[in-house]
This record gives C-alpha cells, structure tokens and sequence, in this order.
C-alpha cells in the first residue's frame, strides 16, 4: 500500500510522494516554551510520532523537526514577573515538555531548532521581503503587505473579511492594510532585541517557523504539520512569507492538521478551569495509557479526553502486558501479515483506530493460539505501546495506585514549613519519606509538584 495524506491545502487524501525519497522533510509546529505544557499540546507530538515513526520505517532518511519557540510576548512577561532573563523560563520550560513527551513515548525529533538561534536567518528572510515587495518598515516595524500575495487565504479557504476577523488583528495606524502581520517589531530597553536593519527588535510569530524551515529543511518541504487552531494566521502567514521569499516555489507539498482536544465534555479553557496539564495527570495516570487514549480518534476529528477513557486504555495495556510478560524477543517485522495489517491501517491517513483494532485482533488470536506474540510486540510498536517490559508496567501502575495524594500533598506542606522554619534537616526529612513512597518531588518558582517515580 502507499501512504495516503488528508492535505489541507487541496482538503482531500492524496498519495504521499516526497520530492526526495532519499531525503523526506517534515515539521510540526512545537510549543511557546514559558509554562508547563497541557494535553493538547501532546495530542500533536503523540500523532506525528506515529507519523515519524512510519516514515522512518517507509523511507531510508527521514528529518522530522519540531520547534521550540523561545521568544514571545507570553514567555517576556513570565520573566518579568520572576525577575529572571528570558532564556531562564525558556530552558526550565522546554526541559519540562521534552520530558513530558518523552514520558508518552515520543521519540525526540531529530531536529529542535530555537527562534533564538535563528535570529540572523529571520532578519535575512524579511530583508528578501522587503526587496520584493511583499514587505514593508513602518516605525520600527517592518510587515507583510497580505494584498501581494494573490494566493493569501488558500490553505485556511477563507474570505477576506474572515480572515481580517478571525486574525484578531490591531488596529495600527502603520498599517497599509488592517490584515498585514507583523514580520519585525522594537523592543524597549526592558525587552529582549536584536540589532536589525530596522532598529533593535524581535521577530514576529509567523516569520520564525518560515526561517527555522528554511535554515534546516529547505524551500520546500514535504509535510508540514501542526493543530487546526494553527491553520489560521499561523500556517496561511507561513505559506505567504515562504513561498513570496523563495520566488513562489512551494512551500510544503502536504499539510496535515490534527483535530483539537476536549476534557470531560467541554472545550480546554482556563476560564472553565479544565487546562490539564500533562504534568499532573502524570501524577495519577500511567503515561503509556494517556498516549493510548489520545490515539483512539482519529486525528482529524476532536477527541474527549476523560477519566472514563484513561481507564479503558489501561485495562487494554494490561491486556496486553500481560500477553508479553515472559516474551523478551523482538517484535516481528513488516513481513509479518497482522503487523502488516496494523501498517497498512497507519499508510490510509494514519487511521489509528483502525490499527489499535488491529493491535486487539491480534491479542485475541495470542489468546486463543491463532498468533504469535512477536506480531503483538512488532504491530503494537507502530503505536508506541506495549513496549516497555511487563513487570515494569505493572510495577509502575501499582505504585501509583498505592499513593496517597492526600497524604503527599499533606507531606509537602510539612515539608514547606519546616522550609519556612529554617527546619532543614526535617525538610530533608520529610523529602526522604516521600522518596520512599515512590514519589519524586520537583521544586520550582510556582511551588512544589509531584509525581510517581
């Protein structure tokens, strides 16, 4: 079978051909690194591991990026409000999400680029925009003029009056035309700039992702990936900048969106108070069963996540640990029918509820005799469970049943007083009988969190 894509730019499935097979690019848009990161930014990297999981499996060089945005007017206030340089939220932040994904079982991109290190690249790109028209400086700000480019509006199909609406875009007197972005913009003595052409600054959002792609991956890349929330501004202001500095080659030859992420019901917002942060459910779930859950939708469609999901996806990983426990050998490759079954499901548009429904046919067959447990181990990999060892599984979700988050918290506030006392030798205390639950602490700026070893 060939790998079909659902390609948001021509809104249906097409075969995926790179331009390169020796050479397949890919990029998803990562996070705004200045707080701990909630489960819908897992849902993107949980979904395009399995991507880049495939790839690598279908090609012989695979470059699959993910971004670390480090500059940013969010991540400028949370250092402000510390008192701390910019780079000391960026790099406790983009620690904290790399382990966090890395605990759902995401491999790490083969590539990380940083705004920050790409700032020479960013002012030569606008520079080419500025020469070409498509861009222009106003006090201290240089813009995209969105009326140059006749294809602005293609990949995110919306009308111009959408657009200027749902761009949510400031009224500037600057401004040649109210949809035009901002590519440059000053900083003040309290902000983090850069010299520039145009004056001491700091880039725009959208303008970073062109840069970063151009800098490691090219003019054109091949897949192009993200959540639909980015479609618009981010992905349509990218497509702009891109193809008008590279003189209208394209962009990205597929883009792929998956859909957005809803917690017991209702849509993620901090004013329902229902941001779950990946860091706390980590607390109280296993990591393997929260990835398994974001992989039961599809990825174009919304998915719930919920209690009531979490718990059935670690009662399908028991199944399945305890299939595999005694079985130490490798799992079986593509020559196998049922992984090739799971593979094929992966090649339609990464139907993943497909494959899992294949990972269980194939666990009902280990049960009856009717397969072996490599196919169960080698199908199961393409989703990136059932790979740890059995007895450390089941270890790992019986320690956290066995916590008590009362009693923890109640710990920890011992802990903090006796802090505050100037009671250190029973802080460390009070810190080494939490270690012994299988508890481990990490102390930051916003207090003290937790979670099972």
């Amino acid at each position: 079978m060939t790998l079909t894509i659902y390609n948001t730019m021509t809104r249906r499935k097409e075969a995926f051909e790179p331009a390169d097979p020796d050479r397949v690019t890919v990029y998803v848009c990562g996070p705004t690194v200045y707080n701990h990161p909630h489960i819908g930014n897992a849902r993107p990297a949980v979904v395009f591991d399995v991507l880049n999981r495939l790839l690598k499996r279908l090609y012989p060089n695979v470059i699959y990026a993910s971004n670390i945005t480090d500059v940013e007017d969010k991540i400028i206030a949370a250092a402000k409000a510390e008192g701390v340089p910019i780079d000391v939220i960026t790099n406790r932040y983009a620690d904290i999400y790399r382990a966090d994904v890395r605990a759902l079982g995401v491999i790490d991109p083969d590539l990380i680029p940083r705004v920050t290190e790409t700032i020479p690249e960013i002012i030569d790109m606008i520079g080419r925009l500025i020469e070409s028209g498509n861009a222009y400086e106003a006090e201290g700000h240089v813009l995209f003029n969105v009326p140059s480019d006749p294809n602005y509006g293609k990949l995110s199909n919306r009308s111009r009056d959408e657009m200027v609406a749902g761009a949510r875009v400031e009224v500037a007197p600057y401004k040649k035309d109210p949809a035009d972005f901002v590519l440059w913009k000053p900083s003040d003595e309290t902000m983090p700039g850069w010299d520039s052409p145009w004056g001491k600054g700091r880039p725009g959002w959208h303008i970073e992702c062109s840069a970063m792609i151009e800098k490691h991956l090219g003019e054109t890349i091949d897949i192009h990936a993200g959540g639909q929330d980015l479609i618009f501004p981010h992905h349509e202001n990218e497509v702009a900048q891109s193809t008008c500095a590279h003189g209208g080659k394209p962009f990205a030859r597929y883009w792929m969106h998956n859909g957005m992420l809803r917690v017991e019901g209702q849509k993620m917002s901090k004013s329902v108070g229902n941001v779950l942060l990946i860091h706390d459910l980590l607390q109280e779930h296993p990591a393997e069963a929260a990835r398994l859950l974001l992989l039961t939708g599809h990825y174009r469609h919304p998915l719930d996540f919920s209690e009531a999901g979490l718990e059935q996806a670690k009662k399908n990983l028991d199944r399945i640990y305890t299939l595999l426990d005694g079985f130490d050998a490798d799992g079986a490759g593509d020559d196998d029918p049922d992984v090739a079954a799971v593979r094929n499901a992966l090649l339609d548009d990464l139907n993943t509820p497909k494959a899992l429904a294949g990972i269980f046919r194939i666990a009902k067959d280990v049960e009856q005799g009717k397969s072996g447990l490599a196919a169960l181990k080698g199908a199961a990999w393409y989703l990136g469970i059932g790979q740890q060892k059995p007895e450390d599984w089941f270890a790992a979700t019986t320690a956290a049943a066995d916590v008590d988050a009362a009693e923890v918290e109640s710990l920890i506030a011992a802990r903090k007083a006796a802090r505050a006392s100037k009671d250190f030798a029973e802080a460390d205390r009070i810190r080494d009988e939490i270690a012994a639950m299988g508890v481990v602490l990490e102390d930051g700026p916003q207090g003290t969190t937790w979670r099972v070893a």
